[in-house]
């Protein structure tokens, strides 16, 4: 008798913990449904859509960028250049007609209607501190505009008054002047203290406003005076009766220790975000050698960079790749893990980069023209690389929307390449950078019962078990990670279905 009421009272006691972990599984934070949609959690994610024509990027905004839930895409700068193949040849204003190697005015205007349809604003480069090189010498640009390296662009109205006096290049980062007043690279300098360079380069950034542009990402910020670069901003916001808060304004400011203190970061936060190179070389650090090691940990990443709000991160961009300072797409399961780390880490606002593979430095766009570039393809015998698409980007993709702005809990390091942390009870992620699996056992404030591994595939068909009493118990291959979040369980997940597996020019990695 004794042993039959034992195994009753086992018996009970099995149903009335797996109801519990049943009842746990769908004990979700307020604001999360049960029916997981990308979409519907869309925050602050930007995806550089670097050197992509404006129909490529407009269908990847119905096709991808809405439905994974990013925000925003950056596009390259949509202003007239010069002509060539190169890359930068993008970067080299000979008007600011909307007539690009990207597409013309009706297209860009056309990818701003249709990204806004499916949830996606579009930010632009803007390069106003130069025009062309002296190098270049005279010529027309990728719209038929002219212009010569005398200081005569008729099309946008400028002669040589406009420019710096100063026709030597930069050589003395620490004169402000020489790196504000002179040349770099031989680019042209504009005098942006002149009220008629103001108002020209204010009227273009009105004009884009206008046209449904959501905000900036500003070149060359560093060889501005910051007292130009916000009174330019001002003459914006009186252009387009917009407060200087409400026009969104990234700047490249590359805050190298050894330059000068006046163009620091720090002393352009009053005109917007800054970019912090610090926080991507920091990544490169960590992710090529160990994420705890030495006297300091990724936890502590962001000591000594500017405040969140006031800053734009990433992993890399079209320069650093280049120059070898931050981690790249050739960089495999480090680099895919430092982006994982970047969207799970609460700090600033995360811009992934979406670019092409090269062999030189000067590579322009796959199959790209001097006046144009093609439609964008994706998938295997592809240069682009559509990092947009890739398994693990899509998951950590919806997994920072999820998170939103809760704090981040339940830190754990072993000292050997394996971190956790969660997001309040929202969403937590186990990142294994080393060269073998590991075996964790992490406390977490995670709901008990199972959860898809966003990271590891894009169907649930990975999963996770949290238990009762909250810990996360698993192995983690070597170099990948486990993500979870309560909005994808196995049970609530169709966040596959804006997703066609069937239709070839898909990409994941």
């Amino acid at each position: 008798m004794k042993q039959r009421i034992r195994t009753i009272l086992i018996a009970v006691l099995c149903i009335v913990v797996s109801a519990a972990l049943t009842v746990a599984t769908f004990r979700t934070p307020t604001g999360i449904t049960a029916d997981f949609d990308p979409a519907s959690y869309r925050s602050d994610v930007i995806v550089t859509a670097f050197q992509e024509n404006w129909t490529s990027i407009a269908k990847e905004c119905t096709k991808t960028f809405g439905p994974e839930g990013v925000a925003y895409v950056q596009v390259s700068p949509p202003q007239e250049s010069i002509k060539g193949t190169q890359w930068w040849t993008s970067y080299q204003p000979v008007s600011y007609k909307l007539d690009s190697k990207e597409g013309t005015e009706q297209e860009f205007k056309s990818m701003i209607a249709t990204c806004k349809a499916a949830g996606v604003g579009i930010i632009a480069d803007a390069v106003i501190n130069h025009t062309t090189g002296v190098g270049q010498g005279s010529g027309t640009g990728t719209g038929g505009s002219a212009y010569d390296a005398k200081g005569d662009f008729p099309a946008i109205g400028y002669t040589a008054k406009d420019f710096h006096s100063c026709d030597s290049d930069v050589i003395n980062y620490t004169d402000q002047e020489n790196v504000q007043d002179c040349r770099v690279t031989g680019l042209q300098d504009l005098d942006t203290s002149s009220a008629h360079v103001r108002d020209t380069l204010a009227s273009y950034f009105a004009k884009l406003i206008n046209y449904g542009v959501a905000g900036f990402r500003v070149d060359a910020v560093k060889h501005i005076s910051n007292t130009d670069v916000l009174a330019i901003k001002k003459l914006v916001a009186q252009k387009t009766g917009r407060s200087l808060n409400d026009i969104w304004w990234m700047q490249e400011v590359i805050g190298n220790v050894n330059e000068a203190a006046s163009i620091q970061p720090k002393n352009y936060t009053r005109s917007g975000q800054v970019s912090e190179f610090q926080y991507a070389y920091q990544l490169k650090t960590f992710f090529s050698n160990s994420l705890v090691g030495g006297t300091k940990s990724i936890k502590d990443i962001t000591s000594n960079l500017v405040p969140s709000d006031q800053a734009a991160i990433f992993v890399t961009n079209w320069d650093t790749e280049r120059n070898g300072m931050t981690l790249t797409y050739r960089d495999e399961n480090s680099y895919l893990l430092a982006n994982a780390f970047m969207l799970a880490y609460p700090y600033s606002t995360p811009n992934i980069f979406s670019g092409y593979e090269y062999e030189n430095s000067d590579d322009g766009a796959p199959g790209a023209t001097s006046t144009s570039v093609p439609d964008t393809t994706c998938g295997t015998g592809s240069d682009w690389t559509c990092t947009q698409r890739w398994t693990a980007i899509r998951g950590m993709i919806g997994w920072h929307n999820v998170a939103g702005s809760s704090r981040m809990v339940d830190w754990h390091d072993d000292g050997d390449n394996v971190i956790g942390f969660g997001r309040g009870n929202r969403a937590y992620i186990v990142i294994n950078n080393g060269e073998n699996d590991a075996a964790v056992s992490y406390a977490t404030s995670m709901p008990a019962g199972e959860y898809c591994n966003v990271y590891a595939s894009g169907d649930c068909s990975s999963t996770v078990r949290i238990g009762i009493d909250g810990k996360l118990n698993a192995t983690v291959p070597a170099g990948s990670a486990i993500a979870i979040h309560v909005a994808a369980t196995p049970s609530t997940w169709h966040g596959g279905s804006a997703r066609d597996a069937s239709d070839p020019d898909w990409y994941g990695n």
